[in-house]
């Protein structure tokens, strides 16, 4: 399948998710595309697992049509999910969590506003017509406090940075995803730290002058072991003055090269 003619690429990252493998999640994700009249591929792009998420990820692409595996070293969400839009070949480039806590049912919507002139589409769990489900009130709290930080020192005018739904042009993800710096880095990880990956995809984005819409999206909450909600903020805090240093010290560069 050439370039051309795949109209929607969709990339999920994955972490030793045998626990959600055995949800059948990526089952629904791929029976849903294959109702679509347009072309499209899935690509599972992996983070480094350790539980044997890998060997069920390539036994799911041999048994399903339009699926790629792609294996990296454990190096954070930012280098993975960018190894996986990279890799991408369609019009339109989403990625989304393997948790599905928001389904992939909202692929179209944003398709649609893509295909209207906006550069970036980000899922967003505030504002009206989003839903959010049975996250706990301190969930809640702590990320829009990150929010107003994030706000305040970054995004100004951005509602969440952080849902794990975002959608691209073509165009916008070879701009965006070979300039970071901050999540560019690929040295090796220990822990699951996602980071603010999201962050300085979008301040890019901004800084560059491409043009954003937020979409409110159906999202549920998922309890995750990976986050520690103290330690992971401060992190979070410290990478986006990490982000505003670089930009200050002209550590981006815009490829204008398609």
């Amino acid at each position: 399948m050439s370039e051309a003619s795949i109209t929607l690429s969709v990339v999920i990252p994955s972490y030793n998710e045998m626990k959600n493998l055995k949800k059948g999640l990526l089952d629904q994700v791929h029976d849903f595309l294959s109702k679509q009249s347009y072309s499209w591929e899935l690509i599972l792009t992996d983070d480094g697992s350790t539980d044997g998420t890998v060997d069920q990820l390539k036994a799911f692409a041999e048994r399903k049509s339009h699926v790629k595996v792609l294996q990296n070293r454990h190096s954070g969400k930012g280098p993975t999910v960018s190894a996986g839009m990279l890799t991408a070949e369609g019009k339109y480039r989403a990625f989304t969590d393997f948790d599905q806590s928001t389904p992939i049912e909202e692929v179209n919507r944003a398709m649609d506003l893509i295909k209207k002139g906006y550069d970036v589409v980000i899922g967003s769990r505030e504002g009206e017509g989003a839903k959010r489900d049975e996250e706990p009130f301190y969930r809640h709290l702590m990320g829009r406090v990150f929010n107003f930080f994030v706000q305040l020192l970054a995004l100004r005018g951005i509602q969440d940075s952080q849902c794990g739904f975002k959608m691209f042009s073509d165009s916008a993800t070879k701009k965006l995803f070979t300039a970071l710096f901050v999540y560019g880095e690929t040295q090796e990880r220990k822990d699951a730290f996602m980071g603010a990956f999201d962050v300085e995809i979008l301040f890019l984005a901004r800084k560059w002058g491409l043009k954003l819409k937020e979409m409110p999206v159906e999202w549920r909450h998922v309890e995750s072991d990976r986050v520690n909600p103290l330690k992971d903020s401060v992190r979070m805090f410290r990478d986006i003055l990490r982000i505003r240093f670089a930009w200050a010290a002209g550590k981006y560069t815009l490829k204008t090269s398609e």
